[in-house]
């Protein structure tokens, strides 16, 4: 007899991602969130296995949440390389607040 099929969980509150994983015979877990069980609003943003995937009863499908305001959540920031390539050509700028000074030339 085939397993559940994980339901689609990105996007849903905390407390729907627990609901709708019940009803389906799966558990939740969220290593980016320790006291999970208290998650109401927070949203999932990434789910482990993928929506669709079939899988054996009881099974636990692994949940992670957007930031809560003021935990950061700016993204990654590591350096972008390769760097453009040097040369080309290059534009003279003008003074500032002169934005047409070089157009009249």
């Amino acid at each position: 007899m085939p397993g559940p099929r994980v339901p689609r969980l990105v996007g849903l509150m905390a407390v729907d991602a627990r609901e709708t994983a019940r009803a389906r015979g799966l558990l939740l877990a969220a290593p980016d969130r320790p006291e999970f069980h208290r998650a109401v609003v927070d949203h999932v943003v990434r789910q482990y296995p993928q929506p669709g995937a079939e899988v054996p009863p009881d099974s636990t499908v692994y949940v992670w949440f957007d930031s809560a305001e003021g935990e950061g959540g700016g993204g990654v920031r590591e350096p972008r390389v390769p760097q453009p390539p040097a040369g080309g050509v290059r534009r003279e700028l003008g003074e500032a607040g002169d934005a047409f000074a070089l157009a009249d030339r």
